[in-house]
C-alpha cells in the first residue's frame, strides 16, 4: 500500500464506485456517467492500487461488490451526497442573490394575502424580484402555468392534472345583509335565504360556482334580482341596502361597519393553495418564495 492512502483518493473515483454499484456493469456505469469505460476501468484500478483492496470482482455478468467493496460503498455515498449537497446549496446562494419569481392570481388574493408574503420575500431575499399578475378566475391562473407566463400561481382546490399544490388557507363564503335587515330570531336559515334578494356575481364565476352546487344540493334556490361583476361594487351595492349577496371573505373586505355578516346556514369554504407545475425545473427564486408562504 502506498503511503497516505488518503491523499490518492479522488471524487471522481468514489462517484464511479458509486455508479458501479448501482449499475452492476463497469459499461453501463460509464454511459450513466457519461464518460468512456476505460477511463471507468483505469479509475477503479487506480483506487483499488491505491487502497491496496479488490473493490469489484469483475465476470462475465457483470460488476459486484467484494466484502471489503460492500463496507466501502456506504462511505463514497456519503462522501459524493455530501459534494452534491453543497453544489445545490451553493447554487441556491448564488440563485437568490438575483432572481425574479412570476406569481399569477386572483384579485383577493392580490390583495388581502399575498402583500404580507411578498414584505416577509423581499425582508429575507432582498436580492428577488416579484412580479405578480391578476387573473379573473383559477383556470387562468393553471393557464398562465402551463403556458410558462408564471412559476407560481395562488389557485382554488381542487387542481388539475400536472399542478402541485400546498394549501395555504380556507376562505369561507359568508352572507352579507344590508344594515338594518330583520331576520327571526336574529339567526339566518335556508327559508330566510332564499327570501332575501340577492345581488351576486354572475353565475357562470368560477368562484361561484360551488355557493350554487352548495345551496341547489340541499334543496334550495337562490333569489338573484341582480349580477355585478365586480365585488367592490357589489358590497357598496348591500350597503345601500339594495340587496343581499354571498361572497368569499377575501373577496369581499373591506365590509363596512353597518353591513351584517353571517355565515350559511351550513357552512362553505374555499381551499386556496400555491400552485407550481409538476414537471417544471424551478429556480431558486421559486423555492424561496413557497419557503415564505409555507410558513
Amino acid at each position: 500500500m502506498k503511503d497516505n492512502p488518503q491523499n490518492q483518493v479522488k471524487l471522481s473515483q468514489l462517484k464511479i464506485v458509486v455508479a458501479i454499484a448501482e449499475q452492476k456493469n463497469f459499461g453501463e456505469a460509464a454511459l450513466d456517467l457519461g464518460i468512456s469505460q476505460s477511463a471507468v476501468s483505469h479509475a477503479i484500478a487506480a483506487l483499488e492500487d491505491s487502497l491496496g483492496v479488490i473493490l469489484f470482482s469483475r465476470g462475465r455478468h457483470g460488476a459486484t461488490l467484494t466484502p471489503v467493496g460492500a463496507s466501502i460503498l456506504p462511505h463514497a455515498q456519503t462522501v459524493v451526497e455530501g459534494i452534491d449537497a453543497i453544489l445545490r446549496e451553493a447554487a441556491v446562494g448564488k440563485g437568490l442573490e438575483r432572481g425574479k419569481v412570476r406569481i399569477a392570481t386572483f384579485r383577493s388574493i392580490a390583495t388581502r394575502v399575498l402583500p404580507e408574503g411578498l414584505k416577509q420575500l423581499r425582508e429575507r431575499f432582498p436580492g428577488i424580484v416579484a412580479n405578480l399578475t391578476e387573473h379573473e378566475n383559477t383556470h387562468q391562473v393553471e393557464q398562465a402555468l402551463r403556458e410558462g407566463r408564471s412559476d407560481v400561481g395562488i389557485i382554488t382546490l381542487p387542481a388539475d392534472k400536472g399542478i402541485t399544490t400546498w394549501e395555504l388557507l380556507r376562505d369561507e363564503y359568508i352572507v352579507l345583509l344590508p344594515p338594518g335587515t330583520q331576520l327571526e330570531g336574529n339567526q339566518l336559515t335556508w327559508e330566510a335565504l332564499a327570501k332575501q334578494p340577492l345581488i351576486m356575481p354572475p353565475i357562470d364565476y368560477v368562484m361561484m360556482r360551488p355557493v350554487y352546487d352548495h345551496v341547489n344540493g340541499l334543496g334550495y334556490r337562490l333569489n338573484v334580482v341582480n349580477e355585478i361583476e365586480t365585488d367592490s361594487a357589489t358590497v357598496n351595492l348591500v350597503e345601500q341596502g339594495l340587496g343581499g349577496t354571498i361572497l368569499p371573505r377575501l373577496a369581499a373586505e373591506p365590509i363596512p361597519k353597518a353591513i351584517q355578516v353571517y355565515s350559511l346556514p351550513v357552512p362553505l369554504e374555499r381551499h386556496i393553495a400555491v400552485a407550481i407545475l409538476t414537471d417544471a425545473l424551478q429556480p431558486p427564486a421559486v423555492y424561496a418564495l413557497l419557503e415564505v408562504l409555507k410558513s
